[in-house]
This record gives structure tokens, C-alpha cells and sequence, in this order.
């Protein structure tokens, strides 16, 4: 589990609910006509402008990116490392019998045990590459529109509390809650907006970029393979994608 992400959330959420509590009632600040007009209006929104199953692929990426861990970069060369290694000790077709939870990866140990021609391993790895990118960018994108729907219906709950306001200024009891409605509106699209959905498709962009870095030692490493499936050379060139303190030996 990724518990930086999950405590960067919580602890925004948590410093805001302490300032709420340090500064008088917390019941003054939940409106229920106000959650409606936020959360109701940004999901209908988001559903108007995207088909439902990019929406759903998009709430279990977010999901995933709580629950999954960063990718060690060393991890994944030291993978293609062992694969040369038994490529060269008992030949491509024993690739075969790889066992991976990457499914490029497993498509590539495949295409090479199956003697395929190396411009069609990069056609099919670069199409992986493309296919993820845009999966990830339509996620990222969604997010983003979330981060600018919220404060938009924030703003429209305003303008719906002040004409409240407005058209009952000889009733002192209706100005309140026509005020929590204008203020609270806007308070919680900020922060959906600033605390949920424009970091979210950060970290969406930040892990889309890790991922295609993968998917391109893969293919590196594969290209490797076939040129010449020495694991010491494969290493060579695939360390250049690791950290220089992290590498064999510590060299840089």
C-alpha cells in the first residue's frame, strides 16, 4: 500500500477538520443542500461529459493507487537480467514457462520464445506502450475535470444561496441558511478540488510516467535478448534506467 499518498489525504482532511474544531461548532459547517449541489452536480457533470466505463476505470485506477507500491526500477531490471540468463542457459524457447504478474513482460517472454522477428516484438511492445498511455491519460484527464467541476458547482450553490438571501431579507430567520448554502458551496468545492482530485491526477501522472518507463526496459530488455542475451550486457545497458547509487557495486 502506498501510505504516503493515503496520509497526505488524511492529514489535509485532518488539519482542516482540527481548524474547524479549534474555531467553534463543526455542525455549522455541514449543509446538506450544499453537498447536494457539489457532489450531485460535479458527478452528473463528469457523467454527461464520460462514457460510464472510463468512469469506472478511472475510480479503480485512483483505487489501485492507494493499494499498490512504487515500482522498484532495480527490481524490474534484475528481471530482465534472470530472463537473459535463462535465455541463455536453456535457450528462448524456455521463455515459455516464465512466470510474471506483468502481462507485457509475459507477451514479450512469449514473442521471444516463439522465434517472432524483432520488428514485430517492437511493433506489438510499442502498441502496449501506447494502448497504457492513453488508458492512463483518460484517467488523469478525468480527475483534472473533477478538480474543476467541484469549484464550479460551488460557485452556482453561491449564487443560489445569495438570490435565497436576497428575495428574503425581511425574514432575518431565512438569511442564515441562505448564507451557509452561498459559503459552504464554494468551501467544499475547494476542497474536493484541492485536497482530492487535482492531487489525485498528479499522482496519476507521476505513476502513468513510472509505468511507461517500465514498459520501456521491458522492451529494451527484450531487444537485448535478441541481439545478444548475455545477462552482464543486458545489465550494462538496462542499469543506465537505475539510480546510480543503486547499482551493482555502487557504480554510477
Amino acid at each position: 500500500m502506498d501510505f504516503v499518498t493515503l496520509l497526505g489525504v488524511l492529514s489535509g482532511f485532518a488539519l482542516v477538520i482540527a481548524a474547524i474544531f479549534m474555531g467553534g461548532s463543526p455542525s455549522n459547517f455541514i449543509d446538506v443542500p450544499s453537498i447536494m449541489i457539489v457532489g450531485g452536480g460535479t458527478l452528473s457533470a463528469l457523467f454527461v461529459n464520460f462514457p460510464y466505463e472510463e468512469v469506472a476505470h478511472s475510480l479503480k485506477s485512483a483505487v489501485m493507487m492507494f493499494t499498490s507500491r512504487k515500482v522498484n526500477m532495480g527490481d524490474v531490471v534484475e528481471t530482465m537480467v534472470r530472463i537473459a540468463d535463462l535465455s541463455r542457459r536453456n535457450g528462448i524457447i524456455a521463455l515459455e514457462n516464465v512466470q510474471t504478474s506483468n502481462a507485457v513482460l509475459r507477451k514479450a517472454c512469449q514473442l521471444i520464445a516463439d522465434n517472432a522477428a524483432p520488428d514485430i516484438i517492437k511493433d506489438v511492445l510499442r502498441i502496449e506502450i501506447m494502448a497504457m498511455k492513453r488508458r492512463h491519460n483518460i484517467s488523469i484527464t478525468i480527475f483534472n475535470k473533477l478538480g474543476g467541476y467541484a469549484p464550479a458547482f460551488g460557485m452556482i450553490g453561491t449564487l443560489i444561496g445569495l438570490v435565497q438571501m436576497l428575495t428574503n431579507l425581511d425574514d432575518p430567520k431565512m438569511i442564515g441558511p441562505a448564507m451557509a448554502v452561498a459559503i459552504l458551496t464554494t468551501f467544499y468545492g475547494a476542497m474536493l478540488s484541492y485536497l482530492v482530485f487535482f492531487p489525485i491526477a498528479g499522482k496519476m501522472r507521476a505513476r502513468s510516467m513510472q509505468d511507461e518507463l517500465v514498459l520501456f526496459v521491458i522492451f529494451e530488455g527484450a531487444r537485448c535478448i535478441l541481439d545478444n542475451n548475455n545477462p552482464r550486457l543486458v545489465y550494462e545497458k538496462l542499469s543506465s534506467f537505475i539510480p546510480p547509487k543503486e547499482r551493482r557495486n555502487g557504480r554510477g
